[in-house]
């Protein structure tokens, strides 16, 4: 192991460290932030498939074939069975 190696090892550590310490819990949020936005958005633009009395327009049949992929899991997420604990985590 050379002393090149050792000290970009050591680099290495403390930047994820400094990542883990600062940025993490943002990182997180912002994931959980788009996340929720995509599924409101898909809920607007395809609701109806689930009951939910939406206007469909011009845009959002141009829209279609891009959120067909996740029209699966997004209906996983959204009728999945809930309980009161699972805000707890947050």
């Amino acid at each position: 192991m050379g002393k090149s190696q050792g000290k970009s090892g050591f680099l290495e550590a403390v930047k994820d460290f400094l990542y883990g310490f600062v940025a993490y819990g943002p990182a997180q949020l912002a994931m959980k932030t788009r996340a929720n936005m995509e599924h409101l958005f898909i809920l607007v633009t395809v609701g109806d498939m689930l009951g939910v009395p939406v206007f469909s327009s011009y845009y959002s049949l141009k829209l279609l074939p891009y959120m067909v992929p996740q029209i699966p899991t997004w209906k996983r997420r959204l009728l999945r069975e809930k309980d009161f604990t699972d805000n707890l985590e947050e």
